[in-house]
């Protein structure tokens, strides 16, 4: 498993700063970058978990709740790529599991498709990617942080 302490440590670094922000400075555009951010982190996190569904949207839960939003989907993320790097790619079904999953679907009047792994996960460019994105907003938040409107 690639290295994801670069990855919780920033991600923890910028959550507690949003935490720690006084309203103003959420207000200026912290917030805005924190859940957006955050968003982009669950959906990934969703993507590898559930890569058959549609991800589900971080809902806004107000000003003083982004760096716990954040938190919790760095966290996920993280225990998402650790699940798929363990697991080596998506699960395989048997084939009996795969017949009896295609008859329940049926049953439920579910559209057959093709059934067996996802797709491969590069789970170090993972990391690296959501680290990047960890990085660059954290630079814009300073930004918003410091400029004064």
């Amino acid at each position: 498993m690639p290295d994801t302490t670069p990855l919780t440590t920033a991600v923890a670094r910028l959550a507690d700063r949003l935490r720690a922000l006084p309203e103003s400075a959420l207000r200026r555009g912290a917030e805005a970058q924190g859940r957006s951010l955050a968003r982009e982190l669950a959906y990934r996190a969703q993507r590898l978990e559930f890569p058959e569904a549609e991800p589900l949207e971080l809902p806004d839960a107000g000003p003083f709740a982004v760096g716990d939003q954040l938190a919790v989907a760095g966290h996920d993320l993280v225990a998402a790529l650790r699940e798929v790097d363990a697991a080596g790619a998506a699960a395989v079904p048997t084939a009996a599991g795969a017949t009896e999953a295609a008859e329940t679907a049926r049953e439920f009047g579910a559209p057959e498709e093709p059934y067996g792994p996802g797709p491969a996960v590069d789970v170090a460019g993972e990391i690296e990617s959501a680290l990047a994105l960890v990085e660059r907003t954290e630079r814009l938040i300073s930004g918003a942080v410091t400029s004064r409107r």
